[in-house]
């Protein structure tokens, strides 16, 4: 008896042997250094060829990681033994963390036959992670660049942002950080999106404080893994001038899906397009007309290839004129792009004018979207037409036209606007040009006697003390308080002997008195109320020269040609921004 279950239990174990799926997953190592990638090999194993995969491998949350590269194998045999098919396929990750410590790897699932299969989830130890920066060999120690991008796979002619940072020990060197250089390439555009500082992070590294020098945007125009080369500054200080150049980074720039339409060419994101006839007047053959081609939308509209007006024997196309209105964020491209064609109708009647096919990829949705062509109907008129249709006035404004532009006319005769002489004398007009000279006779008397009586009343004024120039100077100050001419011409004397103490308290005195005129003490306040009056840009521009103002304040050593960057800034934006 005990012979007949091993010997079911052994058919049964068979029969299973030959239609069953394994899915596993193993890391390389489960404890890494903060420098190491983390490869994780995926291995999907079905024996039998009653098992049909009904979805691709689903991947679990990998937010904790950037994924730097992908790879996959298949591969299928014949198994002897069983006399079964076995596909297997291998598919290889390389992901960076993104921290330390433990990170949670989630289980990867598959759909097969109606059926869920999934792996385990498992945990892997990351000791220390560290920047990834790269210090130029000929720059100090204490100051260098990194380039960080958070979004390391993006698909081709899709935009990813990039963030300038530089880091120091010494916060004197962050205002002498110039002529930064973003990078360049033949597979990359690259677009600026901020060159504004921000405010300084005193522990953003450790014992390192940090700033954000420049903020733009990369569209990778190519697939496969493409390197960002690093961007360049330099660093000026008072002995000489070090050139700094930031990091590397690698992204995996993955190619556009398959089945795209034909009329796709490298529109990537979300558009519309239009067209319209702006032309003001009625169109007649043989005249041209403007017509106006719209992709508005967000995307690569600077590097995308435009929809253009298809040809027709109906009219004539020529080149159109490129205009574009696009606005460039941290959240991408923005804005429309217009293309004004030059259109000439061959024949009366009704014309459609038509565009080319187009179509884009939705990186959002992954899918392809066919907008298809646009048509502008439009009914042309013949010459006589177009007279025929013509009011009154405006045929004679056009035979006027016509005649002046065509005939040659001959000179005005001006004998006839001249004044005649006249024999007789009239003794009203003189008279009346007398009393008018002995008015204004009698009114200058009367203006020097009161200019005399105010001289003798100053004259005969108690004398006061005048008192020491250092008095004089701030009554003078206090009586112009709101004239920032005289603060800035003060600024520049205090700037020319040197005394930068006393130049830092005036211009805190001019800063308050600025204030004043927007009815605001605090900064925050003052803040919201020079946005609303003069825009966001001019907000930054003050939070950004206050910023130098205290750089410059608590200085060790002070730079004559540092001041005079800084007085000049503040002459720029104290003059716009003072009432």
């Amino acid at each position: 008896m005990q012979n007949r279950i091993i010997y079911i239990l052994v058919l049964l174990i068979s029969v299973i042997s030959y239609g069953q799926v394994n899915l596993t997953v193993t890391p390389d190592k489960t404890t890494y250094n903060g420098k190491d990638v983390v490869n994780l090999s995926i291995v999907l194993e079905i024996s039998g060829s009653e098992y049909n995969p009904q979805t691709k491998l689903r991947l679990p949350d990998f937010s904790k990681f950037n994924l730097i590269g992908t790879g996959s194998v298949n591969n299928a045999f014949m198994d002897p033994e069983t006399n079964t098919v076995v596909s297997q396929s291998v598919t290889r990750l390389a992901l960076e963390p993104k921290q330390n410590g433990k990170l949670k790897i989630g289980s990867f699932l598959i759909t097969i036959n109606n059926k869920i299969y999934k792996t385990e989830p498992f945990e892997i130890l990351v000791k220390d992670v560290e920047r990834k920066t790269s210090v130029a060999a000929n720059t100090s120690k204490d100051v260098y660049l990194n380039m960080e991008i958070e979004d390391r796979e993006v698909y081709q002619d899709q935009p990813t942002v990039a963030v300038l940072k530089v880091y120091s020990r010494n916060m004197d060197n962050f205002r002498k950080i110039r002529n930064i250089h973003l990078p360049e390439q033949e597979n990359l555009d690259v677009f600026p999106i901020s060159f504004a500082k921000s405010e300084i992070d005193p522990s953003d590294n450790g014992s390192m404080a940090s700033q954000i020098l420049a903020v733009f945007m990369v569209f990778p125009n190519e697939a496969g893994y493409v390197d960002i080369p690093g961007v360049s500054a330099s660093l000026n200080s008072y002995a000489h001038k070090d050139h700094l150049v930031s990091n590397k980074v690698k992204i995996n720039v993955k190619k556009l899906p398959e089945g795209s339409p034909e009329c796709f060419k490298n529109a990537v994101g979300n558009f519309n397009v239009s067209v319209a006839n702006i032309s003001k007047e009625k169109v007649e053959v043989k005249k041209p007309m403007n017509v106006l081609v719209k992709v508005t939308g967000e995307g690569n509209l600077k590097s995308m290839e435009l929809p253009k007006i298809a040809a027709s024997p109906d009219y004539e196309v020529f080149a159109p004129k490129i205009t574009s209105r696009v606005m460039v964020g941290t959240e991408g491209m923005k804005g429309e792009v217009l293309a004004n064609y030059l259109v000439i109708p061959k024949k009366a009647g009704e014309i459609t004018i038509k565009t080319e096919h187009f179509a884009f990829f939705d990186p959002l949705n992954k899918e392809y979207v066919d907008l298809g062509e646009q048509s502008l109907a439009v009914n042309a008129f013949s010459h006589d037409q177009i007279l025929e249709s013509r009011t009154t006035v405006e045929k004679v404004n056009e035979y006027t036209n016509t005649f002046l532009e065509t005939v040659n006319t001959p000179v005005l005769k001006t004998t006839s606007f001249k004044v005649k002489e006249k024999n007789k004398f009239h003794w009203n007009i003189l008279f009346t040009n007398i009393a008018i000279l002995l008015v204004l006779f009698i009114a200058y008397l009367g203006f020097k006697t009161w200019q005399r009586k105010k001289r003798s009343v100053k004259e005969t004024a108690i004398p006061q003390s005048i008192g020491s120039i250092a008095e004089t100077e701030q009554e003078i100050r206090e009586n112009l308080k709101t004239d920032v001419n005289d603060y800035f011409s003060y600024l520049e004397n205090l700037k020319d002997n040197s005394d930068y103490e006393k130049f830092f308290q005036t211009f805190e005195e001019l800063d308050r008195e600025v204030r004043k005129q927007y009815s605001e003490d605090a900064s925050a306040d003052f803040g919201k109320a020079l946005e609303y009056q003069n825009g966001p840009a001019v907000t930054e521009e003050y939070r950004s020269l206050i910023q130098r103002v205290q750089i410059e304040k608590y200085a060790p050593v002070k730079s004559s040609d540092a001041i005079d960057e800084l007085l000049i800034a503040i002459v720029n934006l104290y003059s716009r921004i003072s009432k």
